[in-house]
């Protein structure tokens, strides 16, 4: 028989497009797709099961497929919009660690489970003004994160790392990934990037890195997969493309100009856009849109034996393409532009060109 394939956090576009992606694989016999609450997408031939990982039922589930193969993708920052059960930063939390916890417990129990894939993120570097100019997988945070999404990912990691101690048999492969876009990114960077004005930190353009979500698709498909000859698909991986931007260089490409804010007014400014509902703009994002983060990607290629089909510009570009123009008339967004930058907590406004 071919593998078994237990997939978390299915309700979510990117878990969705991983497995109608994964069940084509001519050694995948089967792929079982796992969520709280019924994706609005297809998932092909895959079978759903209605499931919370913050409870141990999911055990049951991995007994009852005898799953193989887990690739764990519920650990996110934002919660599911407009969906029961899900919203709210103290349920994302929840699912993020508490069902982290649940899910490694059903996995060492279970024989029948040999690689487990984990989606992090490389905020769990943190964003600080000492760090070093290019994070890799062995490299200390300058601060640990402290709260959000960012701790989350650090939490999650520190299971992982003790269920491999635990469970040394089973192979164990965690994906970092850097800032994930593309046509149906639905990201607190996405939505950041789609305001018709960006709100940005007086005196700092940051350099950030991003990965398509074609090629997080497919790095996922190839963790998951038994090593070739030449490759060891286990430990901790950076997941990047190639290069960098400058946040200056993405609102440019963009066409959305930007409103320098000073950097004690930041956080009164994100909490006034959560309460419109405009953006997720926390306190970790913040830190990113003042200090940035670049990671080295030389193990991924070498280790890990894969190369993104898009560099980091060619992955804006794409996202760029999928948003078009402002999301306001140009007269009304020159209106909008010029009463913020009335703004008393407003450091002046910055041309797009």
């Amino acid at each position: 028989m071919g593998k078994v394939v237990l997939v978390t956090g299915v309700a979510r576009q990117l878990g969705g497009r991983f497995v109608r992606r994964v069940q084509r694989d001519p050694d995948v016999d089967r792929v079982v797709a796992v969520d709280a609450v019924p994706p609005e997408h297809h998932l092909g031939g895959a079978d759903f099961v209605q499931a919370d990982i913050r409870q141990p039922a999911i055990a049951k589930v991995l007994a009852e497929y005898a799953v193989d193969t887990v690739v764990h993708m519920d650990v996110t920052a934002t919660a599911l919009g407009g969906r029961g059960g899900r919203g709210g930063r103290g349920s994302v939390k929840e699912t993020n660690v508490i069902g982290t916890m649940q899910l490694l417990g059903a996995c060492q129990k279970s024989p029948t489970v040999k690689r487990l894939v984990v989606k992090s993120s490389t905020s769990v570097y943190g964003s600080a003004p000492k760090d070093p100019a290019v994070f890799t997988e062995t490299t200390p945070p300058k601060s640990l994160p402290s709260g959000g999404f960012a701790k989350d990912t650090v939490e999650v990691e520190g299971y992982v790392r003790g269920f491999a101690r635990r469970r040394p048999d089973v192979a164990v492969c965690v994906l970092r990934f850097a800032n994930i876009l593309g046509p149906a990114a639905d990201s607190p960077l996405a939505e950041y990037f789609s305001l018709p004005v960006l709100p940005t930190v007086f005196g700092y353009d940051p350099r950030l890195q991003f990965v398509h979500e074609d090629d997080a698709v497919e790095v996922l498909r190839l963790a998951s997969h038994d090593p070739e000859r030449g490759t060891l698909n286990s430990g901790t991986f950076n997941i990047a493309g190639d290069g960098q931007l400058l946040l200056s260089q993405c609102s440019r490409r963009l066409g959305r100009p930007t409103v320098p804010v000073l950097l004690p007014a930041v956080t009164w400014f994100g909490s006034a856009l959560r309460t419109l509902g405009a953006t997720d703009f926390s306190p970790e994002q913040i830190r990113l849109l003042t200090h940035g983060r670049v990671v080295a990607t030389r193990q991924m290629r070498e280790t890990l034996g894969f190369r993104p089909k898009y560099t980091t510009a060619e992955t804006f570009a794409d996202f760029v393409r999928s948003r078009g123009p402002g999301l306001l008339p140009p007269s009304a967004l020159a209106g909008a532009v010029d009463r913020i930058a009335a703004l008393p907590f407003a450091g002046g406004i910055q041309s797009v060109n």
